[in-house]
């Protein structure tokens, strides 16, 4: 644009994602931060001088043990926040890909979790689907999210069931727990499944989640056919 002087003006930058995703990715910024502000805040006041000076060696063994659950707590926070901030920032490479192993993939690596904690996850899909346009490794991080979380917020004895179908526009993925309704997600089970929520919707993909009882759906759009 040229103004009245006649110089040139630069035109405004655009911003690197909209403003719901921003607003949203901001908001899930200030919630991990102050979530590990809590086990940080614990690890101040337990590892000070003056109280460790005071503590015998049992005590200090104690808690040496107790401060690696907190460490672990502020690593895995930390973990999600920056997976947000990637998939929120870096635009992702899309390309035709077959689904079915990515789910197989996901499932083999939590079906341990599941039958160490004796839960199930039963896993219904069809013995062939349409090609999709994703990038396969945020995709698969997705669904470990997702199975994940099912995982950490379900019971023993509890089913927990992966689905995929077709549908008009592409392939849809259902995670439930139909047993499961969550009042109050705690922090890590929330960042879990907005990194995952990300992961998806950067791609152009369909990505909600319910509570009550606990549901999961993807939708993933169809790979355009090549002529």
């Amino acid at each position: 644009m040229i103004n009245d002087r006649g110089f040139l003006e630069p035109s405004p930058p655009e911003p690197a994602i909209d403003k719901p995703a921003f607003d949203s990715l901001c908001s899930n910024l200030s919630h991990g931060i102050h979530a590990a502000a809590q086990p940080l805040t614990i690890l101040l006041a337990s590892l000070s001088k003056a109280h460790t000076d005071q503590m015998s060696t049992e005590e200090l063994r104690e808690l040496t043990a107790s401060s690696s659950e907190e460490v672990q707590r502020v690593c895995t926070l930390f973990r999600y926040l920056q997976e947000l901030v990637i998939a929120e920032s870096i635009k992702p490479h899309l390309s035709a890909t077959a689904l079915l192993p990515l789910l197989a993939s996901a499932a083999e690596g939590a079906q341990l979790l599941f039958h160490r904690d004796g839960m199930v996850l039963s896993s219904t899909v069809p013995e062939a689907c349409p090609l999709v346009l994703i990038n396969s490794p945020r995709t698969l991080r997705a669904f470990s999210s997702v199975l994940s979380t099912a995982h950490a917020l379900s019971s023993a004895r509890d089913h927990v069931e992966l689905i995929a179908s077709t549908s008009i526009h592409g392939v849809e993925i259902v995670v439930r727990n139909l047993n499961l309704s969550i009042t109050a997600a705690n922090a890590e089970a929330r960042l879990s499944m907005a990194t995952a929520e990300a992961n998806i919707r950067s791609q152009q993909a369909g990505f909600e989640w319910s509570q009550q009882p606990f549901k999961v759906l993807i939708d993933l759009p169809k790979a355009p056919l090549i002529h």
